[in-house]
């Protein structure tokens, strides 16, 4: 494996950070959103919808002031009954 592979990427902080939140309606993973953020401190953008149209994306983009922030809310999002999936 090459070495570098196993490095954690160097990231700045303060930064903006975009995650990708996977669900099945549009409504519950906006509200889930909320849970975790304000909206008004974030870009929401609509993302793609699944072939079978079962799943849609959505991506939030948030300030984040550290990596235990950023992971916070990475965990956040998972937790969330509405989020299939956090990329």
């Amino acid at each position: 494996m090459d070495r570098c592979a196993r490095c954690k990427p160097d990231i700045e902080y303060p930064c903006h950070w975009q995650y990708r939140l996977i669900g099945e309606e549009r409504t519950t993973i906006l509200q889930a959103i909320q849970t975790v953020v304000n909206l008004e401190t974030c870009t929401v953008s609509d993302g793609n919808v699944s072939s079978g149209g079962r799943y849609i994306s959505i991506s939030v983009e948030v300030m984040v002031t550290s990596e235990e922030n950023r992971l916070d809310l990475y965990n956040r999002f998972a937790a969330d009954p509405a989020i299939r999936m956090v990329l």
